[in-house]
């Protein structure tokens, strides 16, 4: 049976290193949901050739090779899965021996990326964009959490004001661990992002709306946006910024991860305008939707988080 997680939008990491002249170490690198019987191997762009230790060129593929690429790394690298594609985004870096680096993605129904021979802003721009957006659909915990701070909030100003208040939060943050000027462990990190789900669940689960929590839900949303932007901060340090192109790299991801939220945040509109439309053809008020799903729903997303939360802190925490 295979863990349950909520981070199963873990990439494959496909690390490329000049070693020498024309000459690449590569080495692929699954997330723990991968069975060894699926193991992928990689496809080097035409003109690159496998070698042994020896010299000796050899056409099997391995999960880490040496290669020779007289012709240079510009061209296509495709993944290729021995049983099936388990749907997971690809992560191709690249380290050159003049300390550039560079990473680049491919979305999950996607086994090819192409690595151009210089560094490209629009390129660049474009996959940290996508990576954002496929983070945050791919975050459940996040997407939880968002969806609390959308009970608690309500109205369409204090949605607007949480949003706003969670999304320049976690912008900070991202930021300044990606940037390398904070450093986190990334397991309390997780940790602590369930348990912020399992506190608003429990809010709104009690029947005493007096709290901080419903009269200023702006000082919840920026409190735990911080610590939420350590964990998107994680998904960066896994696949790297390109080294030329940082400040957009960083930039567009965030983007991504905002066009993301938006886009999740309609969905849960255009459902409940839904529901409303509905109920208004039954017997069922409309007013009473809300508090009717509020107990479900907290005791539900508790429950996930909890599991969560037990599940991340067994990762990292000594067990005698």
């Amino acid at each position: 049976m295979r863990p349950v997680s909520a981070h199963d939008s873990r990439p494959v990491v496909v690390a490329i290193k000049e070693q020498g002249d024309a000459v690449y170490t590569v080495m692929v690198t699954t997330p723990p949901s991968v069975p060894s019987f699926n193991i992928p191997t990689v496809a080097m762009p035409a003109g690159c050739v496998r070698m042994g230790e020896d010299g000796v060129a050899r056409p099997a593929l391995t999960a880490r090779d040496l290669y020779n690429c007289p012709d240079g790394l510009g061209g296509d690298i495709t993944l290729l899965w021995p049983k099936f594609n388990p749907s997971l985004s690809t992560m191709v870096r690249v380290d050159w021996r003049s300390g550039e680096s560079r990473s680049l993605v491919a979305p999950p129904d996607e086994t090819r990326v192409s690595v151009p021979d210089q560094e490209n802003a629009v390129a660049v721009s474009g996959q940290y964009f996508r990576l954002g957006i496929e983070h945050i659909l791919l975050g459940y915990d996040h997407l939880l959490f968002l969806a609390c701070l959308l009970l608690i909030a309500r109205t369409g100003r204090r949605i607007v004001v949480v949003v706003t208040g969670f999304t320049l939060a976690h912008s900070v943050t991202l930021a300044l661990a990606a940037l390398g000027l904070v450093r986190v462990p990334v397991p309390p990190v997780e940790a602590a992002i369930a348990l912020s789900i399992i506190f608003l669940a429990a809010e709104i689960a009690r029947p005493l709306r007096d709290t901080i929590t419903w009269r200023h839900p702006i000082a919840v949303s920026c409190t735990f946006g911080l610590l939420h932007g350590f964990g998107f901060a994680a998904v960066l340090a896994e696949i790297g910024l390109p080294q030329t192109e940082v400040p957009l790299a960083l930039l567009f991801f965030n983007v991504g991860v905002e066009a993301g939220q938006l886009m999740f945040i309609g969905a849960l509109i255009l459902v409940m305008l839904a529901a409303l439309w509905i109920l208004g053809k039954s017997d069922i008020a409309p007013e009473t939707l809300l508090p009717r799903m509020e107990k479900p729903v907290a005791y539900g997303v508790g429950a996930l988080a909890a599991f969560w939360m037990i599940e991340r802190l067994w990762a990292f925490v000594p067990v005698s």
